[in-house]
């Protein structure tokens, strides 16, 4: 095997087994919609970043990068490197074998950079390969997961409104956005992200385009759910798509099937606009989310992370 600098002129067969690899995972997530393409990996050729695995002059593989970002997840002092779905393929065989190779050559690139976070989105049903970076050190940390635009299953819960808030009432949601904050920064989650200002979290949610979609008892908001255009995959966006970009019930309304009826009561406008997908991504160690989500929506994308011990750079830089 022998593992070269990713460049143009592998895009075209990178491609093919990119695609060849999402229509796998689309065999067990039948809710993922059907592409002709992935997005273009040229960017890719061009930062240097990533690696190709070839085989008797044969590309069996390649795994590629975006540019290094600081505050790696929102919640570190350190950088980080991000392989997103379809920057990184191989072929059936030896899939394992190819990723440790093309991880060996990639991941001395990305020290190099200063970035000693490295996450890597594997495909939910590819759990070979997850076990390959499990060894390396990788620890699962996101997931993706989506469902059809349909209502879920669920009993009436009575004495709460639902309705979609208006932008102008959109600083209602701040207090459930700081519990959100709390929320992450509680065990097992420790995630220590910074909320945003009542003025910056109106102005980031109007830039975004979001809409919220909320439940009232007495007129007081006890939950909501964000959702957004766009979400963190190539499949998560589109004229038939929306997101969960955030999403928080107040301990003391959980467990009556609130956020279920608030979900339905969200699924049933989009439906009637035209969406047909709904996506969410959550953190694996937030078992609140997981526990939640994975009841409603099919996971298709597990990213995995390794944080290097930093003192390396030093022998790298």
């Amino acid at each position: 095997m022998n593992i070269l600098n990713f460049a143009k002129k592998h895009v075209k067969e990178a491609t093919k087994i990119a695609l060849a690899n999402y229509n796998d995972e689309r065999q067990y997530v039948k809710e993922l919609p059907q592409v002709c393409d992935i997005p273009d990996l040229n960017g890719f050729a061009e930062n240097g970043l990533g690696v190709a695995a070839f085989e008797n002059e044969k590309m069996i593989g390649f795994l590629c990068c975006c540019e290094p970002f600081d505050n790696a997840f929102r919640a570190t002092d350190v950088r980080g490197i991000f392989s997103p779905m379809g920057a990184n393929a191989a072929v059936s065989k030896n899939r394992p074998q190819i990723y440790a190779a093309m991880y060996q050559a990639a991941g001395e690139k990305w020290i190099k950079t200063g970035a000693v976070s490295h996450a890597i989105c594997l495909y939910a049903h590819d759990e070979e390969l997850q076990q390959q970076f499990f060894r390396y050190g990788f620890g699962l940390r996101c997931l993706d997961a989506i469902r059809p635009m349909e209502l879920i299953n669920c009993e009436f819960c009575a004495g709460y409104d639902l309705v979609e808030l208006p932008e102008a009432e959109y600083y209602f949601i701040y207090p459930l956005h700081l519990a959100l904050y709390q929320h992450y920064r509680e065990s097992p989650f420790f995630m220590n992200r910074e909320p945003e200002t009542r003025e910056e979290f109106v102005v980031s949610s109007m830039q975004e385009g979001a809409r919220y979609f909320v439940a009232k008892q007495n007129g007081k908001i006890c939950a909501f759910v964000k959702i957004s255009v766009p979400g963190e995959t190539f499949v998560a966006m589109g004229d038939t798509y929306r997101h969960i970009r955030g999403a928080y019930c107040l301990p003391e309304h959980r467990g009556k099937g609130l956020y279920q009826n608030l979900l339905n009561f969200t699924i049933s406008v989009l439906k009637r606009e035209g969406y047909t997908k709904l996506g969410v991504d959550f953190e694996s160690f937030n078992p609140t989310a997981r526990g939640f989500w994975l009841k409603y929506f099919t996971a298709y994308t597990n990213s995995v992370v390794r944080r290097i011990d930093e003192r390396i750079i030093h022998l790298r830089l």
